[in-house]
């Protein structure tokens, strides 16, 4: 006789993939990591903060934090940037995970899976640390497990961005569950409890590229874990296989599973130290093209009206994910291939102020799109590309990139980091407030209580 729970296709497979993750994770101790692997850390919240920031005062966060008002709910952790600011311990995360995201300035896991994790981690960190004391090395520790959740739960389901998902809002929302976990101190089963609640969570579509609603995954992801994490510490259970099972993760999310990959090389391959940067305020597959635009800029130094044609060769994953012709908006800019092209070439840098709704829609801008043609290249690589100019005298100029700015293979300095931590937050809480955090930030581990640093950040 086939039992029901086998018929319905949730009998145990006893893989364990899901219990082995959750165990390593409950046993990470900030002693026993890597020195490198603490320093990404570092670098991690250091850009993260900065990010957040950068985008506190955009109209999006202004309507959210209307509705969350609106609603109303006892104010126990702050806002990032808003003087002061508490709302409810579950919707700080929304708001600082969606401001984390909202410029797409956020940091990008690129090792097989593209992943903004520390959005929706740091995020839901942050707002569980002011429940009670956290010192900066259990956040680090926290931190550090989010990474290998998330990742590892992406490469157990190849298929999953194919399929139409926002990976940070989908496996954001795993990676903030673990995390909130390690820092509540869960123990493995709660830890593999945990990874279920906020597994079963998961959610944010690509179909909302260009909108508010894609940082929102990012904030909805860091809610999903925050709650996971407390119900779990409550008793609250999940299935022990939400990743590998019949019905799990890898199986539903994905029409490839590859679930033994999420526990390969555990404690050995550190996914934080895999992490990547952005020096620009776009799509990361957009990045190699940028940086060969601004080398044009450089060496051609040809005004535009000089300028033919450009011609771009990319990975076809840069137009599958960022060819949006005609953006009519600064959020839609951030995802065309030909906008960035041309405000790199025009402003030599593609910052804040490059994927606005001013620069969206400015003659210069709108001229100099139609000199942008694209083709794909399939032996290139995520981070590669290669931009021709070709003048109006007929001369032509090159620019190869092998491997873009901020990715692992051409990382970005602490120095580097810290400048663009620096340009996001002055203007927003002043030059001497964000000498401060960043001095406060690159001596974390030595942090008694996480909240001495929320505070100067809020």
């Amino acid at each position: 006789m086939v039992s029901s729970q086998n018929a319905y296709g949730v009998a145990a497979l006893d893989l364990g993939v899901t219990k082995a993750l959750g165990a390593f994770i409950a046993g990470i101790r900030f002693d026993a990591l890597p020195a490198a692997v603490v320093h990404e850390a570092r670098r991690g919240v250091l850009d993260w903060i900065g990010c957040a920031l950068a985008a506190s005062c955009h109209d999006t966060i202004r309507i959210l934090l209307d509705t969350f008002a609106d609603i109303g709910s006892a104010p126990r952790a702050h806002v990032l940037g808003h003087g002061g600011l508490k709302i409810g311990l579950l919707e700080a995360p929304i708001v600082n995970g969606q401001m984390g995201h909202l410029l797409d300035f956020d940091d990008t896991h690129m090792g097989g899976v593209v992943l903004h994790t520390s959005s929706p981690v740091l995020a839901a960190l942050l707002g569980l640390a002011e429940r009670a004391p956290v010192s900066g090395r259990d956040l680090i520790a926290a931190y550090v497990g989010g990474f290998e959740a998330g990742v590892r739960a992406g490469l157990g389901a190849p298929a999953h961005h194919d399929g139409g998902w926002h990976l940070t809002g989908t496996l954001g929302a795993i990676a903030a569950g673990a995390a909130g976990a390690r820092l509540l101190g869960l123990d493995a089963a709660q830890t593999n409890h945990a990874i279920g609640i906020a597994t079963t969570q998961a959610a944010g579509m690509q179909q909302n590229r260009g909108t508010m609603c894609k940082s929102l995954h990012a904030g909805k992801a860091a809610n999903s874990g925050a709650l996971a994490a407390l119900l779990a510490a409550r008793g609250f259970n999940s299935s022990v296989e939400i990743l590998e099972g019949k019905r799990g993760f890898t199986r539903i999310y994905s029409t490839q599973s590859t679930p033994e990959r999420i526990t390969e090389g555990l404690g050995e391959r550190w996914e934080i130290a895999r992490n990547g940067y952005k020096p620009y305020a776009c799509g990361i597959v957009l990045h190699p093209l940028i940086d060969a635009m601004i080398a044009l800029s450089q060496n051609a130094a040809l005004p535009a009206e000089a300028v033919a044609r450009i011609e771009l060769s990319v990975h076809p994953h840069a137009v599958k994910i960022t060819g949006v012709d005609d953006p009519r908006s600064g959020l839609m800019s951030k995802f065309s291939i030909n906008h960035s092209a041309s405000v790199a070439y025009l402003d030599g840098t593609a910052g804040i102020a490059q994927y606005s709704d001013a620069r969206s829609g400015a003659a210069d801008v709108l001229a100099f799109r139609p000199k942008v043609q694209v083709t794909t290249v399939d032996a290139f690589g995520k981070d590669q590309a290669h931009a021709t100019l070709i003048a109006t005298d007929g001369r032509r100029f090159e620019a190869p990139v092998a491997h873009a700015s901020g990715t692992v293979k051409n990382p970005m300095s602490d120095a580097a980091l810290e400048r663009k931590f620096l340009g996001n937050v002055a203007d927003i809480l002043g030059p001497d407030r964000a000498r401060r955090i960043a001095d406060r930030v690159w001596a974390l581990d030595a942090l008694d209580d996480v909240r001495d640093l929320v505070v100067l950040c809020a």
